[in-house]
């Protein structure tokens, strides 16, 4: 197989696709349903699932009430079962059908297990509603009432059976699936928490499931809430068309999600067959669970609750180029719901001034001194700050802030510095560190002072050292606290003057906040007119303006002459990239396939926070270009440098490099097993 395949095919990248499928059916007839099951078997396997679950008792429909005691009912339900078996001999996918089977003289609600053609084996309902529109105790048995682990069934002998069953994908690393029926999920703990804690990372509940106003949102609630506690991905299916409505009516909801969040769900209510998919990453649940020491810990706190038997499938990767249905969002830090807009900034801004504020009620301070570029972080940064001394009662004039031009400041962000500070009304100011860089320069002898061009990087951190040294000593002047401005994605990136520069401060509020986010930000500030409409103005200029160092002048005195994002690439993916990396710990060659899905395609159109003419589609060698600059800067150039960071406040989740706050590494470390990855990333597809 070609490289260019092997890395087209999401299930080489730990997702795996799996199906809820709502037939039709009829009431009492398992040969008709079979046929339904049968269809939609297939139509699971055309997507390339592994999985199909569908719902409960549906060969014989869950409201055939007393019929289950009817030997011609029963014996119809085993010759559906035979039925499937044929359909599945040669589909390589799990296919879990819900049935009712006498065992050694008593009834019991049943998932029947189908892989190629033979039964894998039967999980057991262990929990029984009897209240209100439920009467199973009236036909069924617990499984804790199963006299056998073992039954017959269908001509094969040995068929293990109960709720104790854990199905392993010998061919799909992480994949093992547990089976729980309805009820059992709405137990105080049920079944599949002990299940996950044995290693299930897949469940799926076979349901009937009722409609009754307001009941789906209850499900859909219940299902995610299991899933997070589970660290798992859980399939939910409840019964639908032609099911007998006498007394109850039934809505089809089938909800596919995975840790917490929802997936994927079926139309409720409809009259045609569906076969719901979603792709689920089996990497992500592993590594979450491998990270999380109480999920280990709930293990070993109830080591007798249930033993689970392992049952070993031959399932294998399907071959060919087979890409995510599954959306993977371009800016995994930023909400893709605009609705969440308010309440993420909202949380973003608390979170900063909250940490602020009680730095500076700890330490009896008043002022703040910060210095102001007229770039994005400088900006967010004295926006944190603006609010902060609001909400402590202390004028904005305690803000001292400065603008520090220097040999290459251009015209453009010196003008939004001035007009950023004077529309907040604090306390500004204007250092020109020109002089002093100049006089630093001769005093150690570089070029620069014999009138040479020289811009080496002693000329550019002569004047990133130059301001942080005048900012820290004005702190003493003002008895304030300095406030740095350096963000999440410069510390992944090593894109900092160590020491005296950027690097250090007294506090450092933006630390945990990434570069998209903070353009996010940005613009919904200036969208939502919050500083008024000049400020809003301004901020949108500060937006639009190509991110620099301002470091080395150019030609072209209005624009900043050195780009950023040329030298260590586009903020856009290297957020990305520092997102999958460090959150999750996945290898560089999935994250390459995560973000060519994410940015090869699709138009970005008017994404908030993205200043106007940047990129909407980036190429796989773009792609890894960029990714193995990550890579090299991340994990063998500026470790060190995160090692010894100034306080600051944690945002949100993975979103944090401070070796207190979350990330700890050595200095010393190198890159070789990531850039040894990366080569499993073709150049092109």
């Amino acid at each position: 197989m070609r490289q260019a395949d092997r890395f087209m095919n999401m299930y080489n990248h730990g997702f795996v696709r799996v199906g809820a499928c709502i037939p039709a059916i009829k009431v009492a007839d398992p040969s008709f349903n079979a046929r339904s099951v049968a269809r939609l078997v297939h139509e699971a396997a055309r997507k390339r699932c592994v999985m199909a679950v569908f719902p409960e008792l549906v060969l014989a429909g869950y409201t055939a009430e007393d019929l289950f005691f009817q030997d011609a009912l029963l014996d119809s339900v085993l010759d559906a079962l035979d039925t499937l078996k044929r359909e599945t001999a040669d589909i390589d996918m799990l296919v879990v059908v819900g049935a009712p089977l006498l065992v050694v003289d008593s009834l019991f609600n049943c998932g029947v297990v189908f892989y190629r053609g033979r039964i894998a084996g039967v999980a057991v309902k262990s929990f029984l509603p009897n209240y209100r529109e439920f009467y199973e105790k009236r036909q069924f048995r617990s499984a804790r009432d199963l006299p056998v682990d073992v039954i017959g069934l269908c001509g094969q002998e040995n068929v293990p059976i109960g709720g104790d069953l854990i199905f392993e994908a010998t061919g799909i690393p992480g994949f093992r699936a547990f089976v729980e029926i309805c009820e059992d999920l709405w137990t105080p703990i049920p079944p599949s928490s002990y299940a996950a804690l044995h290693g299930a990372t897949v469940v799926a509940n076979l349901s009937a499931s009722n409609v009754t106003t307001g009941k789906d949102d209850y499900r859909r609630s219940l299902v995610a809430n299991q899933s997070a506690r589970c660290i798992a991905a859980y399939l939910y299916t409840a019964a639908g068309q032609g099911e007998s409505t006498t007394d109850l009516a039934w809505d089809g909801h089938a909800i596919v999600c995975e840790n917490g969040t929802v997936l994927a769900q079926s139309e409720r209510f409809s009259f045609e067959p569906q076969v719901i998919t979603a792709d689920i990453d089996l990497d992500r649940l592993v590594k979450d669970r491998a990270i999380m020491t109480s999920f280990a810990d709930s293990r070993s706190a109830c080591p007798h609750a249930m033993r689970f038997r392992k049952v070993s499938v031959g399932i294998g990767r399907p071959e060919g180029v087979i890409l995510p249905e599954r959306d993977f969002p371009r800016f995994p830090y930023v909400p893709s719901d605009m609705a969440l807009r308010d309440e993420r900034c909202y949380e973003v801004y608390n979170i900063q001034v909250q940490g602020l504020a009680q730095r500076m009620r700890s330490t009896g301070i008043e002022n703040l001194v910060i210095g102001v570029s007229g770039g994005l972080d400088s900006t967010h940064a004295l926006i944190v700050c603006a609010r902060t001394v609001d909400r402590l009662g202390l004028p904005r004039t305690n803000i001292k802030a400065y603008t520090m031009p220097g040999f290459a400041t251009s015209g453009r962000t010196y003008a939004n510095a001035l007009a950023l500070m004077r529309v907040l009304g604090v306390d500004a100011h204007e250092i020109d560190i020109r002089p002093s860089c100049e006089r630093m320069l001769e005093d150690i002898g570089h070029p620069y002072s014999k009138a040479e061009k020289v811009y080496d990087v002693t000329f550019e951190n002569v004047q990133a050292g130059q301001r942080t040294s005048i900012l820290f000593r004005l702190a003493n002047l003002h008895r304030a606290l300095v406030v740095g401005t350096g963000d999440l994605s410069e510390l992944a990136l090593g894109w900092c003057t160590y020491g005296v520069g950027d690097h250090m401060s007294h506090y450092s509020v933006n630390a945990s906040v990434p570069k998209t986010l903070i353009q996010y930000i940005i613009n919904w500030v200036a969208e939502k007119g919050i500083l008024g409409d000049e400020a809003s103005s301004c901020l949108m200029d500060i937006l639009n303006t190509e991110i620099s160092p301002e470091l080395v002048p150019g030609d072209h005195a209005h624009e900043p002459a050195q780009s950023t994002e040329a030298v260590v690439g586009p903020y856009e993916l290297q957020d990305f990239n520092m997102f999958y990396i460090t959150r999750y710990g996945y290898p560089p060659s999935k994250v390459a396939f995560m973000a060519w899905c994410a940015w090869h395609d699709r138009d970005l159109g008017s994404w908030p926070g993205v200043p106007e003419g940047r990129r909407n589609q980036y190429t796989l060698a773009e792609i890894k270009r960029w990714l193995r600059v990550f890579i090299e800067r991340f994990f063998a150039q500026s470790q060190y440098k995160r090692s010894c960071i100034p306080n600051a406040p944690k945002v949100g989740s993975g979103g944090s490099l401070s070796p207190r706050g979350d990330w700890r590494a050595p200095s010393d470390g190198g890159a070789e097993p990531w850039l040894e990855d990366l080569e499993e990333v073709p150049d092109e597809v």
